[in-house]
């Protein structure tokens, strides 16, 4: 069985979000508590994709705020570098919000999870009654790669995108912490009002 206080999951989000964190928790785009200003990173074609493609449960996807289970992902190569008609976003403003698998349960949050990328050749989608499954469900090696790219394996990089996902606004009480890329970072965020106590610098986090 995993241990779900050590099964951590990253949400990546752009620094000048974070003051918009720490009042009102992790925002879904369509809360009252919604951030008119947020400032997003990531493919837009993506993101309307994620918000018309439907879960198997018969919700939205674009219902719920995605967490990945690793650093690292394909996804953040794309935002750091500008690749698919996307804007480069230097590292230094990119944060991940980190919470765990049994602090979302602590809450009472809604959450299904999935064995790789939610969008990418639909895989399979759990719910709560397959968490303790955790260990045998997903490809840690894929999740845990520094790189994806496998000849032998052209499945690789949609493994190691396995979500989870949260229905609804997260509780700032429920991020464990804040990693980010440098000192310039760690200040910034500390300025907006992140104890100094939650914030790790992890440059081998980002590309």
């Amino acid at each position: 069985m995993p241990d779900l206080n050590k099964t951590y999951l990253f949400r990546m989000t752009h620094i000048e979000n974070i003051p918009h964190i720490l009042q009102y928790g992790i925002t879904h785009s369509n809360s009252a508590n919604a951030n008119p200003n947020f400032v997003p990173i990531g493919d837009h074609s993506l993101i309307t994709t994620r918000n018309s493609a439907m879960l198997q449960n018969g919700r939205q996807l674009g219902e719920y705020i995605p967490f990945y289970f690793a650093v690292r992902s394909p996804m953040l190569y794309v935002v750091q570098n500008g690749f698919n008609m996307v804007a480069p976003t230097p590292a230094e403003n990119i944060v991940y919000c980190v919470t765990s698998v049994q602090k979302i349960i602590d809450f009472e949050l809604d959450f299904v999870f999935t064995n790789g990328h939610a969008v990418d050749r639909f895989p399979f989608q759990f719910s709560r009654l397959d968490i303790n499954n955790l260990d045998t469900i997903l490809d840690w090696n894929a999740i845990n790669a520094r790189y994806w790219r496998d000849d032998n394996d052209l499945d690789m990089k949609r493994r190691k995108e396995a979500e989870f996902l949260v229905s609804g606004d997260i509780p700032i009480n429920a991020i464990l912490g804040y990693v980010v890329y440098n000192e310039n970072s760690k200040v910034k965020i500390i300025n907006y009002g992140v104890d100094a106590a939650k914030v790790q610098i992890k440059s081998e986090f980002y590309f």
